[in-house]
Order: C-alpha cells, then structure tokens, then sequence
C-alpha cells in the first residue's frame, strides 16, 4: 500500500498496528470521509433518547471489534511513548469545559489516529505532530484573548 510505511514513522505506531490497520479497513480510496472509518470500527457516537427523554451517549460499537479493539490497545502505547498524543490526553481529561474520563479521552483519541492515518494513506501527506495539537494551542489563544 503506497504511503504504509509513513504510519510506522509515527512514535508508539508498530507493524501490528500499522498492518492491522490496514486489512481491516482494506483500500483507502473506498472511503470519502475519516467519519465512514470511525463508522465502520464503531467508534461513532450515538445517544440513546426517545420524545422528551435524552439519555447518554456512547459510542455504537456496531463496526467491526477488531479494528476497535486494535485501535484502543495501540492508543494505550502510543500515549505512553507519544509526546503529542500525551498532551492531548492530558488536555482532554484536565480540561476546564467538560473534562473526559480517561476511558472516554483514550476512544476521542483512537478517532483522531484514524483521521492521522487516513490523511496519511489517502492523501500523502507526512506526520506532523504540532499540525495535530493546532487544537489545543487554538482553544488556548481563544481563552488569553
């Protein structure tokens, strides 16, 4: 697969991961949307409520269990040994606005590698940390203005 090798260049990513990845999902070009991967590993959140009633939401775990379940287990390395990713964790669980569980940052996560991984095998483009972490530095110049 053109642009496979670029996943490895990703701190935490491994041959597991990076292959695994990729048989589950199959070719790339298939999918318009990072949205239709986060679908298909069931990683779409989905809230259960009827008329007046609005329950939590969580996420639908129809997708395939294996690419979620490889998604999550490399998202427990990739932040242990990811600077980036260590930030985002940390900023989503200690943030003032709505503060996730750690479970639930780890998942929020695991859909920001499957859009990292699909811009790298759809369009070409290379890894670049700080490009990534643009969200935390924009809310944070939001607050100091």
């Amino acid at each position: 697969m053109p642009n496979g090798e670029e996943l490895l260049k990703i701190k935490g990513v491994g041959v597991k991961t990076a292959v695994g990845f990729i048989s589950e999902v199959g070719d790339i070009k298939r999918y318009e949307d990072a949205r239709q991967i986060q679908k298909l590993a069931g990683l779409n959140i989905v809230e259960n409520s009827s008329g007046k009633y609005k329950g939590q939401t969580c996420i639908s775990k129809r997708g395939r269990g294996r690419l979620r379940s490889s998604l999550f287990k490399a998202m427990i390395t990739i932040v242990a040994k990811n600077e980036e990713f260590k930030q985002l964790h940390r900023y989503y669980t200690t943030r003032e606005n709505n503060p996730l569980k750690k479970k639930q940052s780890l998942i929020a996560l695991c859909c920001k590698l499957i859009r990292v991984f699909y811009a790298i095998l759809k369009k070409g483009v290379k890894y670049d940390g700080n490009k990534m972490l643009s969200d935390i530095k924009r809310e944070a110049l939001a607050r100091t203005a």
